[in-house]
């Protein structure tokens, strides 16, 4: 794992209207956020009606878009901002890392973030990031849950699907899918044979909760519980399974970063559980 952490936890204030000045986005992607921006100011993600019923944590409350066309998903631990995503959504390579990079993502809401990447592991496929700017200091957030989910336990996956269709035989073919979608599914356990912390190729993790090119660092979320089991990340091209990185894998990056030595703001923290 790469680290490189920050000197300030500051988030700047992010205020007035957020222009191509602000963002500094090329020009197409700055269009492409304030059309992801008005979808979600609109429209609000359909949850099944038991959840609230049940006391279960809405989980799309918790979950952002990347600003940029099939850019990936991420989902927000932490009051102060701390977000989760996979490493391959914020750089393929090391080379392609940069850690002065500003990401732009929105949250369900359509509220705007900035974001810097603070850790990078390829081997989990796992990256971790801190909101630098924005127009509130405190965030919707999910739970880490404290176990691994049970075999066939029933997930909630919300990510944000492409808008090009990249199995259509010519480019350019839209997919007119939501900017985020809500599904369903089921784990369907560990891949057999593979290490769970080591999910560069694919994730060891198997489910079968809908997902489309642009769900990678979608949270995979026990129905029961409301919590955090697992990240969407690839799927098996051979069987169709969609797979992610585990539960396992989440604790393990997690705990390496909290236990990192960081000195942080009183009350400030990496992840709750």
């Amino acid at each position: 794992m790469l680290t490189k952490f920050p000197t300030s936890y500051a988030i700047t204030p992010l205020a007035g209207r957020v222009t191509a000045s602000v963002t500094r986005l090329p020009s197409s992607d700055h269009r492409i956020l304030l059309k992801k921006r008005a979808w979600l100011h609109k429209y609000t993600v359909l949850v099944p009606p038991d959840l609230k019923t049940r006391g279960v944590p809405n989980p799309a409350g918790a979950t952002l878009v990347f600003a940029q066309e099939e850019a990936g998903t991420a989902i927000c631990l932490s009051p102060n901002g701390v977000l989760l995503t996979c490493s391959h959504c914020v750089a393929e390579t090391e080379q392609e890392l940069s850690w002065d990079k500003q990401h732009w993502l929105l949250f369900a809401s359509g509220d705007v973030v900035a974001a810097k990447t603070i850790a990078w592991d390829a081997k989990r496929d796992l990256a971790l990031m801190i909101i630098t700017s924005a127009s509130q200091s405190s965030f919707p957030h999910i739970r880490l849950s404290s176990s691994a989910p049970k075999l066939r336990a029933s997930l909630l996956c919300v990510g944000h699907p492409g808008s090009e269709d990249l199995e259509a035989s010519i480019p350019g073919v839209q997919t007119n899918y939501d900017t985020l979608v809500l599904s369903k599914g089921r784990f369907r356990g560990l891949a057999a044979g593979q290490d769970p912390q080591d999910n560069q190729e694919i994730g060891a993790l198997m489910h079968d909760c809908w997902t489309y090119w642009g769900h990678s660092g979608a949270p995979l979320v026990d129905a029961n519980t409301g919590c955090l089991v697992g990240v969407h990340s690839s799927w098996d091209e051979d069987t169709g399974m969609r797979r992610g990185i585990p539960w396992q894998a989440l604790s393990s990056f997690l705990e390496e970063v909290d236990g990192s030595g960081q000195r942080l703001p009183e009350g400030w923290k990496w992840y709750q559980q």
